[in-house]
């Protein structure tokens, strides 16, 4: 077979894959099930476990076209493999959205069969006039709960598409919105199955199944066997309880989630639903019938949306807080038609994200609508099933990609090098047992335990304690999480990203003022909107109607900056009624009037004229088209109508830096910028208005298709609106928790750049006496190559026009190191707006390491933005957290190796933790968790590794001389020692403050290395001159049943523990002094190492408290079963084993606090070390103005500064 070239899926985007196909091979089938017998099942599960191996073993390389099976893989760091078999299913065509053909004489794939799935019943007539003599086929396959069909145009496979790609605007109106009939309806179904989010339950047994088969159990299983081979049977059955236990608390762990996701998805998503049919005819089915393509009738009280749908007619009020974590409900209202007024709006592809106010996406709540008379809420089915918003959110749940963690990568290798001295001990058990001329059955047992016994059974439960007591110590402080494994990453975290509004100041903004603009100057500041010479202002008027509030169930709801701006000038809002509608032949717009308490007439008139009085003031103005605030446009505009007015009136607030730029020049105030630059030093947040008086030829019907863009143009400057947003009293204490612990501190916002900055610097994240440069950098324009000015913020608007450009091209980039401490000394932080990171992004890449090493405060970000910043903060070896209120922060937080939301909404499922509590004082209490689970894990890890190495080298000597240890000698180190030692030891509370020192982030790294090895040097050392020692004394003899080296007091004591057992034959030889030397030796051994191991102070709070209880517990075991393979030796020799037991645990303390606490880790392991990226600037110009010398030197200085 030729080589074909190398084919992906999903290409360019997250989750892309390489494909292969391979076709089932006879003689290869054989060959493995040969090998599967020979084995005895081991190459059966094998291939299970390696996706890779079971294809490569079974099929041979074909081309896609004609493949059975397909091999994947991803084009990430982990590169995963996974095969999936390919399917075949009859069709009448090969692509869902265009018309079935009634006959096809030549498949694409060359294949043609019979059906083998009937539609549903009741169109099964229907299909038959379809259906040609020779059916036609279509092949697939499905991964992560997506289905790949084949494409002839790309001959590879392809998701099948819905209607939200390649589908333009005008086509929705003039193709789409007639509804499909019932034959393209079962057409489509076919391709694109039942519309639901299926989140399975597996049954206990699959469930058991598949945990069986791990890998650890398998190897668990082999040892069982061999020790009850071997006689150990109250040991293997000890393993074989703690197994059982374990299995069963892991599935009922694994179901419990299981079926809370399911719980979760399931809630309201099968609903019956009307559709219209191609002729007009009005249909009732179940929602998981749905297909792209089908008109679904929207219900006036609302639904639960089970499916992505494009809203056709009518307007809809939504709450999309599963989705988007804002619990505000959001306006929704009907996709324009281009070709209706093509003109005015010109024709573009759809796209679910960037016409987000005009979709409906599954799982968000429709609370209520408003329609048209005579016609219906109509909305266009354009994603089903798992291609839909809260599908692909689902998917990530159900197949998350893995966690990218040193300390899980370096455990592998751990695992390895114990193997390699497993197999080192089994090379020497063979050789030392046929030298001593060992019957071959013992010689296969002895060497294989050795094996059983260096890879401790209890590994990988020892490991989550630690994780598993943390997750319970976070939820009694209200932090919940969903990825435990997250926790451990928690304790690497040197950076936290957070957002501003509702995360560092409080959510709610109070209204400080308003500055009024007439003339092109700005007025005195004003405290109140609503005084009667205000009143029919086009300033009051653009509050009143700029916004997106509604009515829901009699009560104003929506965004909390509107409802306070509304607030404010004391109007009130009134909608309009079904029968209201019923009368006009379009939708009644929303009405806004003043109070009648505003009115200075009112205040004289009787009851008796309240009636008479409002008629004849009249003054109302009703909002005829709506502009919804857009987070990329940084605005909103609406077009309203005054009662008695002709023309209509457009409204337009946003951010002033963009409101100034839509208005006319002569009307923005010269001291506009500075005015803005007073306010937003102070922390306001500010909102500009403004005003235009639109043409009288504009009707209605022509407003509502107009373009925005030919609206929000030429305005009027109205003014300034002035909001005061306070910082949360936790704030600044926090800040300064993390800032004293060595964790950066970053803002990203939608705010105002220097409303940022100067919320920055109230709440610590930029100390007073620093200073901040801002990064502005402008896209190539007119021949010109894209620049970056550099700016001071307290100058911004001075220095814009002098400012030098410094060219990425001069500026070579290379890596260099330098410490936490050193950064900590500098005078200077980097702001930037979120244009000028996409600009830098995209022209400038090679100062982004530099930028975001030096970046604090980022405003103006898109969503998108931030989960970029995220990325490029990863990128230079940061550990990042992001804590945000859940509202537009969903893809950073999934990105973060530590996303916290504060909100507790749903949305909350795609952050890894959750806080009960507001604030962002969860955010050093995860970080302490963090770092005690983390050091409790590498204690965990290098106390099992020698666990096994001490019981390793126990073993081997014993071998030495034909013996080993008993059955309840191994059943009391692994039970009474080991797991209690364990289990005390993950029990430990975070220490009680951040430090500026970090936890280690691998097992693989020099002071844990030198940790373990010395050790393992310590232990053996003692061992071996325990073992000699013993031979030594004069009162050593090879012992025997008759052997007595202890005094007659002792033989007298523990006569009656021999008596039982001198006649019995010691076919192991457990019995002898050397047993029970080592035995003892070793059993304080595994208590030194884990109090040597079991660290406190900084990470973690003093162990002793718990050790003490439980070492009283091992002291208080019934020693009696012991005692039955222990042997009586002397009272001196007692001594001397405890004088060996001193003399170890004093070097071992000695050992790990001094050499290496106090030497290696502080002196050669200089740990904390962040990668930072050398600049080296050019010399400016020497025609550059004085200011433009000024500047380059300060970012000179700043870059030498930081060794660049």
């Amino acid at each position: 077979m030729e080589k074909e070239e190398k084919k992906f899926v999903n290409k360019a985007e997250e989750d892309e894959m390489e494909i292969y196909g391979y076709e089932l091979c006879r003689w290869k089938l054989v060959l493995v099930t040969v090998g599967v017998i020979c084995s005895g099942g081991f190459l059966l599960l094998l291939l299970y476990w390696m996706p890779e191996w079971r294809v490569k073993a079974t099929c041979k390389r074909t081309t896609l076209k004609d493949c059975e099976v397909v091999l994947l893989r991803t084009t990430d760091e982990f590169k995963i493999w996974f095969c999936a078999k390919v399917r075949v299913m009859p069709s009448l065509g090969a692509n869902p959205l265009q018309n079935p053909n009634p006959i096809v004489h030549k498949v694409s794939n060359g294949h043609a069969v019979h059906f083998c799935e009937s539609a549903a019943e009741e169109n099964k007539n229907d299909l038959k006039n379809y259906l040609p003599v020779s059916r036609p086929s279509i092949r697939y396959f499905t991964h992560h709960s997506v289905k790949y069909f084949w494409n002839d145009s790309v001959q590879s496979f392809d998701v099948v598409r819905g209607l939200d790609e390649s589908t333009f605007c005008s086509a929705i109106h003039n193709e789409h919105s007639r509804g499909l009939t019932k034959g393209m309806h079962e057409y489509r179904k076919a391709f694109y199955g039942v519309n639901e989010i299926a989140v399975k339950v597996p049954y206990i047994f699959k469930l058991l199944i598949k945990e069986v088969l791990n890998p650890f159990y398998i190897f668990q299983l082999f040892s069982v066997i061999l020790w009850i081979t071997d006689e150990y049977h109250y040991y293997a059955l000890a393993i074989v309880i703690m197994s059982v236990i374990s299995i069963v608390s892991s599935l009922y762990t694994i179901r419990k989630q299981y079926v809370m996701l399911h719980d979760m998805v399931a809630a309201h998503s099968i609903v019956r639903v009307s559709v219209c049919r191609g002729n007009q005819e009005i249909e009732e089915i179940l929602s998981t019938d749905l297909v792209p393509g089908d008109i679904m009738l929207i219900p006036s009280n609302g639904t639960i949306m089970p499916c992505d749908a494009v809203l056709l007619s009518g307007t809809c009020i939504v709450n999309e807080s599963m989705l988007t974590g804002e619990s505000v409900p959001v306006t929704k209202i009907n996709l324009p038609n281009p070709s209706e007024y093509p003109k005015t709006m010109g024709d573009e592809i759809y796209s679910p994200e960037v016409h987000k106010r005009h979709t409906l996406f599954c799982g968000t709540n429709v609370i209520q609508t408003r329609f048209y008379t005579g016609e219906l809420v109509k909305a266009l089915v354009v994603r089903t099933g798992f291609s839909t918003a809260k599908g692909q959110l689902v998917r990530s749940i159900l197949y998350p990609k893995p966690t990218d963690f040193k300390l899980y990568r370096d455990a592998y290798l751990f695992l390895l090098s114990l193997v390699v001295v497993a197999g080192i001990g089994f090379l020497y058990t063979i050789v030392n047992s046929i030298l001593n001329e060992v019957p071959a059955h013992t010689i296969i047992i002895e060497s294989l335990d050795i094996i059983t016994i260096t890879v401790p059974p209890a590994l990988p439960a020892a490991m989550t304690a630690g994780i598993v007591y943390a997750q319970r110590r976070l939820k009694k402080i209200g932090i919940f999480c969903i990825s435990p494994q997250r926790i451990n990453i928690c304790g690497q975290l040197n950076l936290v990203c957070f957002d501003k509004t509702g995360t560092l100041t409080e959510d709610g903004l109070d209204l400080w003022g308003i500055q009024r603009v007439e003339n092109a100057c700005f007025l005195l500041p004003e405290e109140r909107a609503c005084s009667e010479s205000l009143l029919k202002s086009e300033f009051v008027a653009c509050m009143a109607t700029c916004h997106s509030l509604t009515k829901i169930e009699g009560v104003l709801s929506g965004d909390p900056l509107d409802l306070k701006m509304f607030e404010a000038i004391g109007w009130i809002l009134e909608e309009a009624t079904e029968e209201e509608t019923a009368l006009h032949n379009r939708i009644m717009p929303t009405v806004v009037r003043p109070s009648k308490q505003l009115f200075p007439e009112s205040k004289q008139s009787t009851d008796q004229e309240m009636e008479l009085f409002e008629l004849s003031t009249g003054y109302e103005i009703g909002i005829v088209r709506q502009f919804p605030f857009s987070s990329v446009l940084q605005r909103m505009c609406v077009i309203a109508k005054t009662l008695g007015e002709k023309r209509m009136d457009a409204y337009m607030k946003g951010a002033p830096e963009v409101i100034a730029s839509l208005c006319k020049p002569e009307t923005v105030p010269i001291d506009f910028e500075s005015v803005l630059e007073e306010y937003t030093k102070q922390g306001f947040r500010v909102i500009a208005l403004a005003h235009r008086k639109l043409e009288s030829k504009l009707t209605w019907h022509k407003v509502q298709t107009i373009n925005r863009d030919a609206i929000e143009t030429n305005m009027d400057f109205m003014g300034l609106i002035i909001m005061q947003n306070k910082l949360k009293k936790e704030t600044p204490a926090v800040l300064e928790d993390l800032r004293k612990a060595n964790i950066r501190t970053v803002m990203v916002t939608g705010d105002n750049m220097l409303t940022a900055i100067s919320v920055a610097r109230d709440c610590g994240m930029i100390l007073p006496q620093d200073k901040v440069i801002i990064a502005e950098a402008l896209p190539p324009k007119d021949g010109q190559a894209a620049r970056i000015n550099w700016h001071y913020a307290d100058t911004l608007a001075r220095c814009t026009s002098s400012s030098p450009a410094i060219n990425s091209e001069d500026i070579p980039v290379k890596l260099v190191h330098e410490s936490l401490e050193d950064y900590q000394m500098t005078k200077y932080h980097f702001a930037m707006n979120g244009k000028s990171f996409a600009v830098i992004l995209e022209h400038f890449q090679d100062l982004v390491p530099k930028l975001v090493l030096r970046g604090t405060v980022f405003a103006r970000m898109a969503p998108d933005q931030k989960t970029q910043l995220v990325e490029a903060l990863q990128n230079v070896d940061y550990y990042v957290g992001m804590c945000g209120d859940g509202a537009n922060d969903c893809g950073a937080l999934k990105r973060a190796h530590g996303g916290i939301s504060l909100s507790e909404l749903e949305a909350s499922v795609a952050s890894p933790f959750t806080s009960r509590t507001p604030n962002i004082s969860c955010v050093p209490k995860l970080i302490r968790e963090g770092r005690a689970a983390l050091i409790t894990s590498f204690c965990v890890f290098k106390f099992m590794a020698l666990y096994s190495i001490i019981q390793y080298i126990s073993v081997t000597l014993l071998y030495s001389i034909l013996s080993n240890l008993g059955d309840f000698q191994f059943l009391f180190i692994d039970l009474a020692i080991i797991l209690v030692v364990v289990f005390t030891m993950s029990l430990n509370p975070a220490w009680k403050e951040l430090v500026a020192r970090r936890p280690p982030s691998g097992l693989i790294s020099g002071p844990l290395l030198c940790s373990v090895l010395s050790q393992i040097i310590i232990c053996l050392a003692f061992q071996t001159f325990g073992f000699f020692w013993v031979k030594q004394q004069p009162w050593y003899e090879p012992w025997t049943t008759e052997s007595d080296a202890c005094n007659i007091l002792d033989a007298t004591n523990t006569s009656s523990a021999h008596d039982g057992n001198e006649t019995h034959q010691d076919e192991h030889n457990i019995k002898n002094y050397e047993n029970t030397t080592l035995f003892f030796i070793s059993s304080f051994q595994y208590l030194i190492v884990a109090i040597v191991f079991s660290k406190g102070k900084p990470f973690r709070q003093p162990c002793y408290k718990n050790f003490l209880n439980k070492f009283l517990n091992v002291c208080g075991v019934n020693l009696w079963q012991l005692f039955s393979q222990l042997v009586c030796v002397p009272y001196e020799w007692r001594l001397r084993i405890l004088f060996i037991v001193i003399i170890n645990a004093a070097v071992s303390v000695l050992t790990e606090t001094v050499l290496l606490d106090m030497i290696l880790w502080k002196v050669v392991f200089n740990r904390d070390k962040q990668g930072e990226y050398r600049l080296t600037i050019p010399q400016p110009p020497q025609a550059a103005s004085p200011t433009a010398h000024v500047m380059v030197s300060a970012v000179s200085d700043i870059l030498c500064q930081w060794g660049i």
